[in-house]
């Protein structure tokens, strides 16, 4: 049915349709409670024996007969969803041929969402230190830090400094915490956007005032706002944010990484004075819930947060800033398979509000979007203040002599053994998290697989353990090998972080070694304290992954070696050349961001290789074009689209049968000039114990993609235990 407001309100007992996060497809009929209800309104209904949320979606289907209608139990205290954000949800799950119930649970996952405006014992840090200082009482007191200050329960207290409840009512009983009753969701200090803003530079303010103008135009846009990295592309969109602040409208900014938050939380409180809301796993339930409702009331003029912040309840949403567009941690990969990038112009278009899509390496989508005139582009091509960009060279590999089991080459070793007599850091990349990838017995061969999939158990030698990089498995090390039982015989093959921290101790053994990989911290907070201390200087060789390379800013690091930078570069991805390329300029741009020149230093032994050759001379255009120009020829997005099709089975044969019979019932793909290749195995042909078989469907550029492959798939009914998943616009093809 259409998403309108024209109904508004259903009297007491009149015929209502709600739709619930219940998987069952449809919206389903009721009778209003007494009171009445509006459209929009969070509601909690019968279903069954059952209790469940939904919402009022609209007039009743009237299908089942009235008589036999159940009525709605209550209406929850929750500001009513407005039309926009239905009908945004509807268009996200068209799009990406989403049960709607399922769009619904995504844009509802806030705790407690009916128990209306309480209040609740919240406990804050005193001025006044405890008489006896443990160890445990620190990690209590900090945590404040942390969190900014903000006011916590007991029990998020005690979690989020791993102790025990009987620590907080000790600070308490001492008066090092205060305890005071509070509203449980209070509204967010009001940020101020006429503060002033850092002085910008000629090409920052041009850039600047753009992006306001097109704010306060009030109607839709998207720029790209592409500038070199260091060359202060957050102040130039901070600027727009104040404009949208100064209008009344609210503002998001999507980070594609919540350790950056923290950095950039400071740089928002400093512009405008106060702190934003934030939305992402690291923040605690009942901020998350605070939030919720603080966004849907107004309450919360800005929004920092993970790309599910897109489908919060915002009264008026003036401006969205992808920061890092190009990242592709904005690609959600389970349940509502969606890209944050695209439907975040989605929803602008529909909320009659701009968007910035901020990097230094766009996507070629965003890329090639500007080029046609359908988005807006400004671009910075100088670093703020006295620093310049990198010098970049390349180290051949085939011209040297590594050492087996060596990984940095003897010029790399110079270089970073120069920079740390001067005082500064150097950072070694390597985008592979654990200790070496694969590992194998010498003596007959044997690769240590996982028992769930058909992938290679990593050696995580932090954690004593082997890691399924695919489902999440562990395993111990074994004593000797699975398949021939020869003992001492397992050797690692390839190197991971923790090898290459390995060899770095041995190459600096007086040298303050830290490592950045997702995997070594067990919460977001650990690793903002890890990227803080990096960042103060408190480490001079700093070993990361891809993490490394999202927006962090260390102002004492002048080197970075990039150790393998054909990683990646082989295989059949269709965006390999274009992820090798955002990835090694992006981690080359952390070198120099201060007062002292920076240089990166790319190990390859493909230096003449496009890719290679495009990274050191920075001719990014060119490559742009380039990789435009093949993509183009083979009819690949963004010049064609994809669909893929996984079809996922305990037993491998039912998978490959319906897949059989997709690939000959074609009829409606045909009619829109699209080809379905396959089915063949997935390249990880099974993960958790599940059998997996793909599909992959091409289409022209204008064709109506979801419509066709709706109909495609609709006539077959799926076997008992059987999967099936579109993933619209597919960014990887494991």
């Amino acid at each position: 049915m259409p998403i309108t407001d024209s109904l508004e309100f259903f009297d007491e007992g009149t015929p209502c349709g709600v739709l619930t996060a219940e998987p069952l497809g449809r919206v389903l009929d009721y009778l209003a409670p007494e009171g009445g209800c509006w459209i929009g309104a969070f509601v909690e209904v019968p279903l069954g024996p059952r209790r469940v949320m939904g919402v009022v979606w609209g007039a009743a289907e009237g299908s089942f007969p009235r008589a036999k209608l159940r009525a709605v139990i209550r209406v929850l205290e929750a500001v009513p969803m407005r039309a926009e954000l239905r009908a945004f949800l509807g268009r996200v799950a068209d799009y990406t041929l989403t049960p709607l119930p399922a769009m619904l649970r995504l844009a509802t996952r806030v705790p407690d969402l009916g128990s209306g405006p309480a209040t609740r014992k919240l406990l804050y840090r005193s001025d006044s230190p405890p008489a006896r200082m443990t160890e445990a009482r620190e990690k209590v007191l900090a945590v404040f830090d942390g969190f900014g200050g903000a006011g916590l329960t007991p029990g998020e207290l005690a979690q989020a400094a791993g102790v025990s409840s009987g620590v907080v009512r000790g600070l308490v009983q001492t008066g090092a915490l205060l305890e005071r009753e509070a509203l449980r969701d209070q509204p967010y200090p009001r940020l101020d956007p006429m503060l002033p803003g850092p002085e910008l530079t000629d090409d920052q303010a041009q850039a600047a005032a753009r992006l306001a103008a097109g704010v306060q135009s009030g109607a839709y846009g998207t720029t790209l706002l592409k500038g070199v990295t260091g060359s202060g592309k957050t102040e130039v969109y901070l600027e727009a944010i104040a404009a949208c602040l100064a209008q009344g409208r609210q503002a998001l900014v999507l980070l594609p990484e919540i350790a950056l938050t923290s950095e950039f939380l400071t740089r928002v409180e400093k512009r405008f004075g106060a702190r934003p809301a934030e939305w992402h796993s690291g923040v605690t339930l009942s901020e998350r819930r605070r939030c919720w409702h603080m966004v849907g009331q107004g309450a919360a003029q800005l929004v920092v947060g993970a790309r599910s912040a897109l489908f919060l309840p915002f009264r008026e949403l003036g401006l969205i800033v992808v920061d890092e567009e190009h990242d592709s941690s904005y690609k959600q990969e389970e349940g509502v398979l969606y890209h944050a990038r695209d439907m975040a112009v989605l929803r602008a278009a529909m909320s009659a509000g701009q968007v910035v899509l901020a990097s230094a390496t766009p996507s070629l989508e965003t890329w090639a979007n500007a080029r046609a005139g359908k988005y807006a582009r400004l671009d910075l091509t100088a670093r703020f203040g006295p620093n310049t960009l990198p010098e970049m060279r390349a180290i051949d590999l085939r011209a040297k002599d590594l050492p087996s089991g060596r990984w940095v080459s003897p010029t790399l070793q110079k270089a970073v053994t120069a920079r740390l007599a001067e005082g500064e850091q150097a950072l070694l990349f390597l985008n592979r998290r654990g200790y070496a990838p694969l590992t194998i017995c010498r003596a007959c061969g044997h690769q240590v697989e996982c028992s769930d999939c058909d992938a290679r158990m990593v050696e995580h030698r932090f954690l004593k353990r082997l890691v399924c990089h695919q489902c999440g498995a562990t395993a111990p090390m074994p004593a000797k090998c699975p398949a021939c039982g020869a003992e001492d015989r397992l050797a690692p093959v390839g190197p991971g972080v923790e090898r290459l921290e390995e060899e770095a101790r041995a190459l600096w053994p007086d040298a303050r070694v830290a490592v950045l990989s997702s995997d070594l911290f067990g919460s977001a907070r650990a690793l903002k304290d890890q990227i803080a201390v990096i960042a103060g200087g408190e480490a001079d060789i700093i070993i990361g992954t891809q993490i490394v390379a999202k927006g962090h800013n260390f102002p004492n690091l002048t080197l970075v070696g990039v150790i393998d930078a054909d990683l990646g570069l082989s295989g059949s991805d269709l965006r390999a050349a274009e992820r090798v390329f955002q990835l090694v300029r992006q981690v080359s741009g952390r070198a120099g961001r201060a007062d002292k020149p920076g240089r990166a230093l790319v190990q390859t032994s493909q230096p003449d290789h496009p890719v290679i050759r495009a990274i050191l001379s920075g001719e990014e255009e060119a490559f742009w074009q380039s990789e435009s120009a093949q993509r183009e020829a083979l009819r690949m997005p963004p010049h064609g689209r994809l669909a893929g099709v996984i079809l996922s089975a305990p037993a491998l044969e039912p998978a490959f049968e319906l897949g059989t019979r997709l690939a000959q019932a074609d009829a409606p793909l045909r009619a829109i000039g699209a080809q379905v290749f396959g089915p063949a195995p997935a390249p990880i042909a099974r993960i958790r114990g599940m059998h997996r078989v793909r599909l992959l469907v091409k289409a022209p550029k204008g064709a109506a993609l979801q419509a066709a492959v709706a109909a495609w798939i609709k006539p077959h009914k799926l076997p008992r235990g059987l999967r099936l998943a579109v993933d619209i616009d597919p960014q990887s093809f494991y």
